[in-house]
């Protein structure tokens, strides 16, 4: 089941969420307030990981900061407020990535410019994090992925054309975890309704919505009355490769009258205590960077490298969260309209982007009335399949079937047949012969189908 390809386009999911997203958790950034003394920059370290270099700035205290791009020659230019740089500044080794060297100057009687000299284009990101000691430094975190400048793609040597064969699509894996189970019956309604049965109803009505998704494919994290302990539940959900991971609960509290569903994400405290667990473990963490292996690298580059991984799956996780809640509306009331966050261990997976549902709280009367009922139960399932189709409609992952489709174009390959074409898209024939204007059914491989919208 380990496979370096999946691996790869799931890294590439996750960074490509982490750059399209404007959503960035509160608790992440630094509060906009300047101190009363200059801010000083005590040092600077980075890493690369394919086309994504993070530059980390170590800074003692919060600070406003802006950045701009320059080409001719390609740089990127971090202005920051009232600071200034204690020592000297030295990026290390930066050959064969995309730094080429890092320059200071004061400006404006009390602020600091950056420039970091680039050897291609970039597109970037940036954000303060705010230490979790008194001790400890805030770290100005510059993401750059390479976008590649016009003079570098000139200077580059012609690449010789190899014709390989077209990578086979795949489905979408979304990980159902339906919680509790076995010894643990999660909570119990004042009626005597366990939270592990009604949770495994609604998880195996959302799996069959799922694998009756043209794209889509289902994992029942557990399918029985059985007892799992929470890391098993993420072990299970990689070794299925998913590419989401959805947890359902049935909330509770001591207060009757407490009501409405929510959704949870990993919380920044979760987030760093699971950091460094696999930071301990990184020699077996090699699939959460995208294969690369952390055995090797000292304890900086691991960690640079791990919290590359773990911002985007937390960033993803937030879309997905938000999605679901747009649709949980259309169930009953939702208790938060804001995603909230927790440090579930559930959620700690640093590579697959996880939410955890509380479908009602089942120490509500009237809610445990309605928990038990096929209705509610299907209701819940088809509103959390209205989430994951939203999701994916925008950020499914490359070499899928939903993101060729997205993208409303399919290119053909060996041995596939028109009507097959048909079949995978749930398009008539007849439908797809036209829209391409074609006069027969003889297709060839490397040929573009564009397919037709389907009715919703």
């Amino acid at each position: 089941m380990d496979d370096p390809i999946q691996r790869e386009h799931r890294r590439r999911f996750l960074l490509h969420a982490l750059r399209l997203s404007g959503a960035t958790a509160a608790a992440w950034l630094a509060p906009q307030t300047v101190l009363a003394g200059p801010a000083v920059v005590g040092a600077v370290r980075h890493a690369s990981n394919g086309n994504l270099t993070r530059v980390v700035f170590d800074i003692d205290g919060p600070v406003q900061h802006n950045l701009f791009t320059l080409n001719g020659p390609d740089r990127l230019v971090v202005d920051l407020a009232n600071a200034r740089v204690a020592g000297a500044l030295d990026l290390g080794d930066t050959r064969g990535g995309v730094l080429n060297g890092l320059r200071h100057a004061a400006r404006n009687g009390g602020d600091l410019r950056l420039v970091l000299d680039l050897r291609s284009g970039v597109s970037f990101r940036s954000s303060v994090l705010v230490p979790e000691s008194a001790n400890a430094a805030y770290r100005l975190v510059i993401d750059l992925e390479t976008t590649g400048s016009t003079a570098a793609q000139a200077a580059a040597p012609a690449a010789t054309a190899v014709v390989t064969p077209p990578e086979k699509l795949r489905e979408v894996v979304v990980a159902i975890d339906a919680g509790h189970g076995g010894k643990d019956p999660g909570a119990v309604g004042p009626n005597g309704t366990r939270e592990k049965d009604i949770v495994l109803a609604v998880a195996r009505r959302l799996a069959t919505l799922v694998q009756r998704e043209h794209g889509m494919r289902a994992v029942l994290i557990r399918d029985a009355d059985v007892f799992l302990p929470l890391r098993a539940r993420i072990q299970k959900a990689r070794e299925h490769q998913a590419d989401l991971f959805v947890s359902i609960h049935a909330d509770a509290h001591k207060d009757k009258r407490a009501s409405g569903s929510s959704v949870y994400i990993l919380s920044p405290r979760g987030a760093t205590s699971e950091h460094a667990r696999w930071l301990a473990e990184r020699e077996n963490a090699a699939d959460l960077v995208g294969g690369v292996s952390l055995d090797d690298k000292d304890d900086l580059l691991a960690s640079v490298l791990l919290d590359l991984s773990q911002t985007a799956t937390i960033e993803a996780s937030s879309i997905l969260a938000d999605t679901l809640i747009g649709e949980l509306h259309r169930v009953g009331k939702v208790r938060s309209k804001k995603v909230e966050q927790a440090g579930f261990a559930v959620l700690r997976s640093p590579d697959i982007p996880s939410v955890l549902v509380e479908t009602a709280y089942i120490t509500n009367p009237a809610e445990e009335r309605r928990l038990r009922t096929t209705a509610f139960q299907q209701s819940m399932a088809a509103a959390l399949m209205g989430g994951l189709r939203d999701y994916f409609r925008t950020y499914a992952p490359p070499g899928t079937i939903l993101a060729e489709a997205r993208d409303g174009r399919h290119v053909i390959r060996n041995g596939e047949t028109l009507s097959a074409i048909a079949s995978q898209y749930r398009v008539s024939v007849n439908a797809l012969r036209s829209h391409n204007g074609l006069d027969s059914d003889t297709i060839r491989t490397g040929q573009v189908l564009m397919i037709p919208r389907q009715e919703s």
